[in-house]
């Protein structure tokens, strides 16, 4: 089922500097369970994407697919017309290209604010200094410059949530997927964390692809789809 909502973040196309995806009839199978069945799936640089779906319905499974973090049994799945399942210049691409933001935030614990953002940064090779600017700079976009120092137990969920949005703006993605990113939060943090997604879209003109249940991000998207046993309901293709 597809919603053609309005959104407020909106990114001009001429603009818009997000990848393209394509998700190509890719079926994927974990022994003798379907999870996706010749699923299809464009999405125009610069899109907000949200897409729904009942528990175990596949959404968290093609959002995995998309970001590269696993591969389809049959069909393929390009960003920018790069194969991140091909093997080859896998990591690279995906590092320059992607950044995920988890419903648990997945921070390390011992770590601060800070340096949870600059850890994608150390696998890039970034140099200490620029690390630590590029995470405090990051920090600031987020509104969390003065818990730079604080560790994931010294700040509320939707504080975490925020952090864990800079760490996935790190390398400066092109494609930000986010796996319901507001699930774990009450309902005012939810509304800071979309309302933050919403803005960081419109500022960077990035592609924006969000796994939820929150009416408060189908009303932002430009499409919300529903994934159904598997198979995306309509709305595969922009209008």
């Amino acid at each position: 089922m597809t919603h053609p909502l309005p959104s407020t973040g909106s990114v001009d196309g001429a603009h818009a500097r997000g990848a393209r995806i394509d998700v190509e009839r890719v079926s994927r199978r974990f022994g003798a369970v379907e999870a996706l069945r010749e699923v299809s799936l464009h999405v125009l640089p610069g899109e907000l994407v949200a897409i729904t779906g009942r528990s175990g319905s596949g959404k968290s499974t093609l959002l995995n697919l998309i970001g590269g973090l696993d591969r389809p049994s049959e069909g393929r799945v390009l960003i920018d017309g790069v194969d991140l399942a091909t093997g080859r210049r896998d990591e690279r691409a995906r590092r320059e290209l992607v950044g995920f933001v988890f419903q648990q935030h997945l921070l390390l614990s011992e770590l601060s604010a800070r340096l949870n953002v600059e850890v994608p940064l150390v696998g890039a090779g970034v140099a200490a200094r620029v690390r630590r600017r590029r995470a405090l700079e990051l920090l600031e976009e987020v509104g969390l410059s003065d818990r730079a120092e604080h560790r994931p137990a010294m700040l509320s969920g939707g504080e975490r949530q925020r952090v864990a949005v800079a760490r996935a703006l790190a390398n400066d993605p092109r494609l930000l997927l986010a796996d319901e990113p507001t699930g774990a939060l009450d309902s005012a943090s939810s509304e800071r964390i979309v309302e933050l997604l919403v803005t960081l879209r419109a500022r960077r003109g990035m592609t924006v692809v969000i796994v939820s249940y929150d009416n408060a991000v189908y009303a932002q998207a430009d499409r919300t789809m529903t994934i159904l046993d598997g198979r995306l309901d309509g709305g595969g293709s922009p209008p």
